[in-house]
């Protein structure tokens, strides 16, 4: 048997795959055969570690080494340095993780050390094709001891007393959520999972299903069992196609090593799995359109009540949570609740998965304990604003939340509190935005994006997104009336009363939060037709600087439409009405003599 001594950890997610992980992967396995290691050291692909920005992401242990944007003209130096003269290879360890000329361990640098990661406790840990290795990290020990040691009420009741909410986005409590399901007449009853996750930016659930599959499949036969199920449904986007395949090894492995199927550890219980791809619509993540979906039916929402926990997948109970959701099960059945309900606050327990982009330095994936302030997110968890830029908003909840000004930074990261302000957690998605950043156009662009995503079944929806979109790129275009903000409050008070599912009844909320917060905005907009960050083309101006320009004329060569004019040596001119702010001439000018207005 040969004797491994190092291994090697690269991130395989879809973040650094993209960067080409995949190729450093094959080439790590050549430069190993070079030197005649391979037997000595092992390359396992893994999960997303969480710090993406500075993908693709390579550690070695048993050092715990810490290189960061490896490409493949590293690897061959990689390999000689680290691994055949025993010697970092410096230029390539991200430099927060070297401490006094030694590597220190990742969990103590900025974007770990605050964190807790329950949800995405194996990630970026183990191999997440390989059940061994879930196994050695306490898996599959929640389903043993549910199934041989507890009763169905019993689990409900420890979920109940952990304090879960579902992480999808309404916060609805979990252990209330199966207990329904549970006492709900039916011959049958069904365990779903929404791991749709149409919130752009967000990629939370993504990950745990492409670094700790089994996570979930454990999680739902666990939820079979409480409830009284015997199938489970997991409703994944087809877009991801690294954690279908994953999931899909995984429920295999599962059947292999009798966790799934019939007579599951001789404990007499039967559960299936099975996956259903979705085609990418935002609305499929709402509850009853996902049902309807899985079922083969338009997406598209159903009246409530009844709810799924009464009449659900197929007309049966339903139990339905998110990923995130479900990858908290096994670690509150095998600690307890008390344990998972001392994390967090009084009504929001536990963590929190965040998908942390936009104007941020460290763009990554976090789990904070619930109640951490915006502030330590932003600041020391993902590094400040880039290029020394001042902290404007953070949008939370994605296209159904809001913005969240810096009066605010201070805010603890939890349901009640997100909501008092006008946002609310959603998914996890949290974008931060800059100064340069137009709030206007940022709730343009959310409800261009739910607009576009809307079923079409319910008028106030379908038509009164579409008439706010409207006033908004008017607004947006220099064609702002008086009175256009309270028609936009209007109609939203009556989409979010009238519309038949979330999608709806939460698309007004980046509006609303919008004109809260940043009305000053909207009136410069409206009354004077100028957009203060310089972001609404049809608003802006691009002149010369008299005292800067020198007049050579390379932005005349460089305009497009001719709409600059003026000799050498003669100061240019830009012809407003032929100018269509292209900003070729900005990127052009060597002296910075032209500038936005």
């Amino acid at each position: 048997m040969s004797f491994i001594r190092s291994q090697i950890l690269v991130c395989a997610g879809t973040g650094c795959n993209s960067s080409g992980s995949a190729t450093l992967i094959k080439d790590l396995d050549k430069e190993l055969k070079k030197h005649s290691l391979s037997k000595e050291v092992e390359v396992i692909r893994t999960g997303c570690f969480g710090l993406c920005e500075l993908g693709p992401v390579v550690i070695v242990y048993p050092e715990g080494t810490f290189y960061s944007r490896v490409t493949s003209e590293d690897i061959a130096e990689l390999v000689e340095e680290h691994l055949v003269k025993g010697r970092v290879l410096t230029r390539l360890v991200y430099h927060e993780t070297i401490g006094d000329n030694k590597t220190i361990s990742i969990n103590d640098i900025g974007f770990f050390k605050s964190q807790e990661r329950i949800a995405l406790k194996n990630c970026g840990i183990i191999d997440p094709e390989n059940i061994d290795e879930y196994l050695a990290y306490d898996g599959y020990k929640a389903l043993q001891k549910v199934l041989l040691e507890m009763e169905p009420q019993e689990v409900i009741d420890t979920i109940k007393g952990a304090g879960l909410r579902g992480r999808g986005g309404a916060g609805f409590p979990t252990g209330m959520k199966w207990q329904f399901t549970k006492n709900a007449q039916g011959d049958s009853k069904y365990v779903a999972c929404n791991a749709d996750e149409g919130d752009p930016g967000a990629f939370m659930d993504r990950s745990v299903l492409e670094g700790d599959p089994h996570a979930l499949i454990e999680a739902m036969t666990i939820a079979g069992y409480a409830i009284g199920a015997n199938e489970g449904y997991v409703y994944v986007r087809a877009e991801y196609p690294i954690a279908v395949k994953r999931l899909a090894i995984a429920i295999n492995q599962a059947r292999d090593y009798g966790l799934l199927g019939d007579n599951i550890l001789d404990s007499g219980f039967n559960f299936t799995l099975d996956i259903r791809l979705g085609s990418g619509a935002f609305v499929c993540g709402e509850e009853t359109a996902l049902l309807n979906s899985i079922e083969g039916k338009r997406g598209e929402p159903r009246p409530r009540p009844p709810f799924p926990a009464n009449k659900g997948l197929f007309g049966k109970p339903t139990v339905l949570n998110n990923v995130e959701t479900f990858a908290n099960i096994p670690s509150i059945i095998r600690n307890g609740s008390d344990w998972y309900s001392n994390i967090g606050t009084e009504k929001s327990k536990g963590t929190k998965v965040f998908a942390l982009g936009g104007k941020i330095n460290n763009t990554g994936l976090l789990e904070i304990p619930m109640g951490t302030t915006l502030r330590e997110i932003v600041y020391e968890i993902g590094g400040g604003i880039p290029n020394g830029k001042a902290f404007k908003a953070a949008q939370t909840g994605g296209p159904s939340g809001g913005c969240i000004p810096s009066e605010h930074l201070d805010t603890p990261i939890d349901y009640d509190s997100l909501i008092q302000i006008g946002s609310m957690m959603g998914s996890g998605g949290l974008i931060v935005m800059d100064e340069d950043n137009c709030m206007v156009d940022i709730a343009r662009f959310f409800l261009d994006f739910t607009c576009d995503e809307s079923c079409g079944k319910c008028p106030p929806c379908r038509i009164g997104t579409k008439r706010m979109l409207e006033i908004l790129e008017d607004i947006c275009a220099g064609k702002g009336k008086k009175g256009d903000i309270e028609r936009l409050e209007s109609l939203a008070i009556g989409i979010k009363s009238s519309s038949l599912c979330g999608l709806g009844q939460t698309a007004p909320n980046p509006v609303l939060s919008t004109i809260r917060y940043f009305r000053d905005e909207y009136e410069a907009h409206i009354n004077e037709k100028r957009c203060p960050s310089g972001v609404c083309t049809e608003l802006l101006s691009f002149v010369v600087v008299e005292e800067a320009c020198k007049a050579c004329g390379i932005c005349k060569k460089k305009c497009p439409v001719d709409a600059i004019t003026g000799e050498k040596k003669v100061i240019h001119n830009i012809d407003q009405q032929k100018c269509i702010k292209c900003g070729a001439c900005i990127e052009a000018c060597p002296f910075d003599a032209i500038v936005k207005k």
